[in-house]
């Protein structure tokens, strides 16, 4: 079996033969080169020759795919999950109308 997944930046893979997940962080055209970050934070390459012979596959982007990765909440796109508002209970609505 051979790949006929292209590579896409930002796009995860799955080596199916030796059971990798990893992502393609760039691609090199004028070096003939494919870089990716598998899922436990290492950086690897392949040549267009060694893709299209390896048996990966295009996959969902894994749940816990950013815990290689060190990223920080805003990293991610969203804030803190424990953010506190404040109790609409406690506002006085007078203070605010004109």
């Amino acid at each position: 079996m051979t790949t006929i997944a292209d590579p896409v930046i930002d796009r995860w893979y799955k080596d199916v033969e030796n059971n990798l997940t990893f992502k393609v962080i760039a691609i090199d055209e004028s070096d003939d080169s494919i870089e990716v970050q598998y899922l436990n934070g290492e950086i690897g390459e392949y040549d267009t020759d060694s893709w299209y012979n390896s048996t990966f596959d295009y996959i969902e982007e894994p749940e816990d795919w950013s815990a290689p990765f060190e990223l920080d909440d805003e990293d991610l796109g969203y804030s803190d999950p424990d953010e506190h508002r404040r109790n609409m209970d406690d506002l006085n609505f007078d203070d605010y109308i004109d």
